[in-house]
């Protein structure tokens, strides 16, 4: 099924609601004004307030991409697409769970 693509501007959260920020090395196509967002892109975390007991910070630091899509490539890499599946790292590259992504551009759909 067509999920949106991704931009550099979208609203990626992680499991415990720390913003995403992409960076992307995609230079060349963009939706919405902003960059696509392609699957080896940096997803970089901040503002993560996961914590382990006894008090011990484990926050979220990036996003590791798993599957995008299938046919949608730029510079030969796969967009991320909105149903795209992911997962967010701690320090120590342990999962943490999925990234939510809560906000996209409404009219470029992709598989």
């Amino acid at each position: 099924m067509p999920g949106y693509l991704v931009h550099v501007g979208a609203q990626i959260l992680c499991p415990h609601a720390g913003q995403t920020s992409v960076i992307s090395s995609n230079v060349r196509v963009k939706v919405a004004g902003q960059y696509v967002a392609t699957l080896n892109d940096n997803y970089m975390i901040a503002g993560c307030p996961f914590t382990v007991p006894p008090g011990t910070p484990q926050p979220c630091l990036k996003v590791q991409w798993l599957v995008g899509s299938v046919r949608v490539k730029v510079n030969g890499q796969p967009v991320v697409l909105q149903d795209s599946t992911g997962l967010c790292l701690n320090p120590m590259q342990a999962p943490q769970g999925p990234p939510n992504i809560a906000v996209v551009q409404p009219r470029v759909k992709g598989t």
